[in-house]
């Protein structure tokens, strides 16, 4: 489609996803060019583009181009491009997101409070044997990441009777949970953490975080017998040979990790043969295409109809 259009125009460039579901709601607008990467006749027409994991060169030669929206949570596949335009970049906020990751993180927890694992090592050797569980008041639940997933994730652990803590960048205040900020409150939020539950975005400042001087901050003697790390954030924000000298050292007695320094995991990867590690493959937060398109598609509407952008990505912090 060439010339002009009476609506502006959308161009998917979904990386390895389907752009079918992505584009399906901007094709029902009458007259509203869509376009699939790298299917682009007319640059000009493009006023919006629906970003995953894009090649830099998506972003290129859009003259007209007026807002870039991310098909998931994370935006450091959009930030770090080179020659980035110089327009918004808008993060997905969706009930189905945010529910999907709270159900992982809630199952991850559960996991290893309720000493699943290791009840799974039993049935596989054709063992009856009870193994002690602490209750949920006395495990220590530390969320690193206090957003909208974090917050999530924290009402429904509270709900359940962990003790519950979180740290964030910035100060914040959520009832029932103990807020923790900054530099200064980092030590003193790990040092009451039996499982780490990870959700910050990978930003300059988070890449490689979880490494062996933050692991070593976890305490050992709490109710579980040691420390847990859950990592639904980024892949860039650990370092794994960390991780598994931690989990040889006893500074961690298990993980759950969604998220990989390289995806998709090497076969090689030694994290695949640990029996106290849980691996799922990037899914925590895989939510309905469908459904998350109709989000942005609303979104760009009312944008249309004069109203400002909602979430939208501060480059300088990364989210």
């Amino acid at each position: 489609m060439t010339g002009a259009a009476s609506l502006p125009g959308v161009l998917v460039a979904a990386g390895h996803w389907d752009p079918k579901p992505w584009a399906a709601p901007f094709r029902a607008d009458p007259e509203r060019p869509v376009f699939t990467w790298p299917n682009l006749p007319d640059p000009a027409l493009v006023h919006y583009v629906l970003a995953w994991a894009p090649p830099a060169e998506a972003f290129l030669g859009l003259p007209n181009l007026k807002a870039i929206f991310s098909l998931g949570a994370g935006v450091d596949h959009i930030l770090g491009k080179a020659a980035l335009p110089d327009v918004p970049v808008v993060r997905v906020v969706d009930p189905d997101l945010t529910m999907r990751m709270t159900e992982w993180v809630v199952l991850q927890v559960l996991m290893h409070h309720r000493r699943q694992l290791a009840y799974l090592r039993q049935q596989a050797a054709h063992r009856w044997n009870e193994i002690t569980q602490p209750v949920a008041r006395d495990v220590r639940v530390g969320l690193m990441g206090l957003g909208e997933l974090g917050q999530a994730s924290a009402k429904v652990l509270l709900s359940l009777g962990f003790d519950v803590a979180g740290w964030s960048r910035t100060p914040k205040t959520l009832p029932g949970v103990a807020c923790f900020s900054g530099v200064d409150g980092m030590e003193p939020f790990l040092a009451r953490t039996d499982i780490l539950v990870v959700l910050l975005p990978a930003t300059p400042a988070t890449r490689g975080i979880l490494n062996k001087s933050l692991l070593a901050k976890l305490p050992r003697d709490g109710a579980l017998g040691g420390a847990v790390l859950i990592n639904a954030g980024r892949g860039a924000l650990q370092v794994e040979a960390d991780i598994l000298e931690a989990l040889d050292t006893g500074a961690l007695i298990g993980a759950s990790l969604d998220v990989f320094e390289k995806e998709p995991l090497p076969a090689s990867s030694p994290l695949w043969s640990r029996p106290e590690v849980v691996i799922t493959p990037h899914v925590a937060a895989t939510s309905d295409a469908s459904v998350l398109a109709e989000g942005i598609h609303r979104a760009i509407l009312d944008f249309e109809a004069g109203r400002p952008l909602k979430n939208i990505v501060d480059p300088k912090q990364g989210y």
